[in-house]
């Protein structure tokens, strides 16, 4: 068991855990979500997604973004997680970004949808 993300307690007041598949799940969104240098000691941690939902939408702020995701996640997660597919729609209002990527432990393929209100 890993500890779950937002750290939080369960229902006896002890620490929240969870399992591999949503600690994989919670790491992606940990990579998505944070910008290089908010991390204290690992400034280059992160993907700089939210930075990029201020530029004008196009079909190249999408394939940029993808490129951006991807490389984001193979740098901190790539022992974890093999990246398949990156899918962003950047609406008025959401982002969504869907990664496809399969678990190496357990070859088993997952999807997840990630959306941020801006």
């Amino acid at each position: 068991m890993q500890l779950d993300f937002p750290f939080h307690f369960n229902q006896v007041g002890h620490t929240a855990s969870t399992d591999e598949n949503d600690h994989i799940r919670n790491l992606i969104e940990q990579v998505l979500f944070t910008n290089p240098g908010e991390r204290v000691n690992r400034s280059t941690f992160g993907s700089g997604l939210l930075q990029l939902v201020f530029s004008p939408n196009s079909d190249m702020l999408v394939a940029a973004t993808q490129v951006t995701v991807q490389a984001a996640l193979q740098q901190w997660l790539g022992d974890l997680i093999e990246v398949q597919a990156i899918e962003v729609a950047n609406g008025n209002t959401q982002l969504q970004v869907t990664v496809h990527y399969v678990i190496r432990r357990t070859q088993e393929a997952q999807a997840t949808r990630f959306t941020q209100e801006v």
